[in-house]
Formats: structure tokens, C-alpha cells, sequence
């Protein structure tokens, strides 16, 4: 789905069909030893299989010398006696179920890890894509990578035809120390052809009693209501100013195909951006959801070539103001003056159609107060302090008399 001139068809076989260990063990060897994750296989070996091997036989060894001591006891009559009972027993026994199964469990998530990698791998060759495990801190512009840190994007799926498209998972920490939380999203990020206003679709559909699951919140004088049930499905933010602009961008058909297609997911527009964010793991191996995000991609492809021909008014004006000297400069609108100077009998002239690019003023959404959430969290403090304090159990008997 990701070409035009040999369209491929969607083979989500790769996910399903039976997978030859032999072959998942060629697979990582090789990609171990070629350069895509060099050393880690032996960094793993001797930092956490060895010690956990070295470990596990020493108190398995210890705990089964112990139990065979423990029932010979038990059997001559003087076991209980000694002090020896039966939850000592069952203690030795869960050490031993503790140094027998963690190594059996650590090998078989690194299996299933091998496994998954493998198919995605193989997926990804079936479907005209590129295959990439891991990325630390991506350079993309959407609200969700400017997040707390330690970001990263793992199973990353690429293609390039007819415009660059990329699926993947993400995750990033916010807080320190005890207080870190974990953020897990999956997104798809797909290359426009002009930069846009930033404008976002905050679906309603996975939205809590809390409000929006967005993680920045933006304010609301931005928002737009459009025409027909679109606002049933989103909630649309665009900078103030830009409203025209937001409806030239959502025809009616461009806005059926969002609901028809993503209404489940959030949806940015960023510079030359858009992204599609969703609050789980996009990259998987469920063929299910490999199709709706495929049909979900390919049904906004068709719609968005339409967005090129979108340019900003404002930067023409700017532009113009530049060229007497007026207000401060914008970085490459001069290069476009003297190009489009170039071209008529008289200088000084701006652009007769407007740059490439956005004005500062649509450049970002401003963020906002989440009031829900802070009235909730204030009336909980205040609630536990009244019944820390003895206020509402005073007010409780005066009313209960």
C-alpha cells in the first residue's frame, strides 16, 4: 500500500504462519554479528545470563542437597524433631522453583523477543517497508516527543513511496526517582508536502471522564467547530486566525474520510508533519491491526495531495513589510524576494504568491489548563483534609442531629 507505480499488496503472512526456530536462530545470529545491535549479544550473555546460570545452579544445588538431607530425616523418624517442618520444606522447594525457573523464563522472553523481531522483519520485506528495531530520541516535531526523557521509538516500520511513512512504538519517563512514570504510544508519522499550521484532532472516543488522554492541554479559545457530525468524533484546535485556513485544509470529503478512518486515533499537523497517535503499541503482530492502519494510511494519502496547494496569506504580507524595512525579518523570505525579484523589470517587489512555510502565529497551538482534572484533584485534597481536620465530622453530627 505504500507505492504507487507497483502498488503491494497488503501479505499479513508473515504474522501468522508457523515460524522455523532454526531459522529465527540463523536470523538473529546474523543480525547480531552484521551490525545492527553489535556486542549486545555478548554483553547480555555475561552481564545477565551468565550471572543468573553461576546463581541459579549454586542454590539449586544447595536446596536439593538440603531437601534429600531434610527427607532422609523425615523418613528415620527424626526430622521434626531437629526442627525441620513442613513449611521449611515447601521454603527450600520455592528456592528451588525460583533457581530452576528463572533461567527458563529469561530464555523463553528472549525467544518470543527473537520471534517477534523476526516476523516483523519479515513483514516488513513483504510490504515494500524497512524494518528498524530501535531509536532513541526521534527528531520529530509532534507533542508526544517533547515529553519527559529517555524517549525512544522501537520497532520502527519505514516506507517511502509514494511519500515517507513511518509506523512505530514509543515510549518516554516523565519525573524522577519514585515518581517516574512510564508513557507508552504507538504512532504513524507521515511526510507532507508543504509545512501546515499546527492544527490537532483530539478524538473523542479515547478520551476519559478526565478528559482529553493528550499529554499536552491546549487552550480552548483554539477550538473550531465544524460542519456536520465531525464534532461528534473530534474536537479540532487551530491557532487563532487560522480558522479559514483550517477549513480550506477539512473539506467535507477530507473530513469523512477521518471519521470513516481515524476516528479512533489523535491526530497532529506540525510543520510538514502529520501524525497519528494511539495510546497502545501500533507496531505489532496482530494482522488486524496492520489492516486498519494500512486502510487508515492509504485513504488519507489520496486526500492530502490537495493539501499542497495550501500557502499562508500572512507570510506574503510579511513578506512585503520586510522589504521596506518594516517589522522583524523572517528567516528565508529574503532568498524569496530577491528570487522573485530577479524574474520582473522593477526590485523591491515581494513574492507574487506567497512562500513555502507558516507564520510564527500558526506555527504552534498554546497550551492550556486541564480544569477538569485540576477541580477533581483540588476537591480530593479538600476533602481529605476536612476529615483529617475533624471539620466533617463536625458537620456530620450537627446534621445528624
Amino acid at each position: 500500500p505504500m507505492s504507487t507505480t507497483a502498488p503491494v499488496v497488503f501479505d499479513p503472512t508473515p504474522l501468522t504462519e508457523p515460524v522455523d526456530t532454526r531459522g529465527v536462530r540463523e536470523w538473529a545470529r546474523a543480525h547480531s554479528t552484521s551490525g545492527r545491535r553489535a556486542g549486545a549479544s555478548t554483553v547480555v550473555y555475561w552481564v545477565i545470563v551468565a550471572p543468573i546460570l553461576a546463581v541459579g545452579a549454586l542454590i539449586f544445588m544447595w536446596v536439593l542437597v538440603a531437601m534429600i538431607g531434610m527427607l532422609f530425616n523425615s523418613v528415620s523418624g527424626s526430622g521434626y524433631s531437629d526442627g525441620v517442618s513442613v513449611p521449611t520444606i515447601l521454603g527450600y522447594a520455592f528456592f528451588l522453583a525460583v533457581a530452576v525457573g528463572s533461567p527458563i523464563l529469561f530464555f523463553r522472553a528472549q525467544r518470543a523477543k527473537r520471534t517477534r523481531e523476526y516476523r516483523l522483519t519479515r513483514f516488513a520485506t513483504a510490504n515494500a517497508l524497512t524494518y528498524i528495531p530501535q531509536l532513541k530520541a526521534p527528531a520529530l516535531p509532534g507533542m508526544i516527543f517533547g515529553q519527559g526523557h529517555d524517549r525512544v521509538s522501537t520497532n520502527l516500520m519505514r516506507g517511502t513511496a509514494p511519500r515517507f511513512v513511518e509506523f512505530a512504538n514509543y515510549t518516554y519517563i516523565t519525573g524522577s526517582g519514585k515518581n517516574q512514570s512510564s508513557h507508552r504510544w504507538g504512532y504513524v508519522a507521515v511526510k507532507l508536502d508543504v509545512p501546515l499550521p499546527n492544527i490537532v484532532l483530539d478524538a473523542k472516543g479515547n478520551n476519559s471522564f478526565l478528559g482529553s488522554n493528550l499529554p499536552v492541554a491546549l487552550g480552548q479559545q483554539q477550538r473550531l467547530s465544524l460542519e456536520g457530525d465531525f464534532d461528534q468524533h473530534f474536537s479540532l484546535y487551530c491557532p487563532a486566525g487560522y480558522e479559514t485556513d483550517a477549513l480550506y485544509l477539512f473539506t467535507p470529503d477530507i473530513m469523512a474520510r477521518f471519521i470513516d478512518h481515524a476516528a479512533a486515533l489523535d491526530v497532529e499537523i506540525v510543520d510538514d508533519w502529520l501524525f497519528l497517535y494511539v495510546g497502545r503499541d501500533a507496531v505489532t503482530i496482530d494482522p488486524a491491526t496492520w489492516a486498519w492502519l494500512f486502510a487508515t494510511v492509504q485513504a488519507l494519502l489520496d486526500k492530502l495531495a490537495q493539501w499542497a496547494r495550501w500557502r499562508d496569506e500572512r507570510l506574503q504580507t510579511d513578506a512585503s513589510a520586510s522589504a521596506i524595512g518594516v517589522g522583524a525579518p523572517i528567516p528565508g523570505l529574503a532568498a524569496a524576494a530577491q528570487a522573485a525579484a530577479s524574474t520582473v523589470p522593477f526590485a523591491g517587489t515581494a513574492p507574487l504568491t506567497p512562500p513555502l512555510g507558516v507564520a510564527p502565529s500558526g506555527r504552534r497551538l498554546k497550551q492550556g489548563v486541564r480544569w477538569r482534572t485540576t477541580l477533581i484533584v483540588v476537591g480530593v485534597v479538600a476533602v481529605f483534609w476536612l476529615m483529617q481536620s475533624g471539620v466533617m465530622a463536625t458537620l456530620l453530627g450537627s446534621f445528624l442531629r
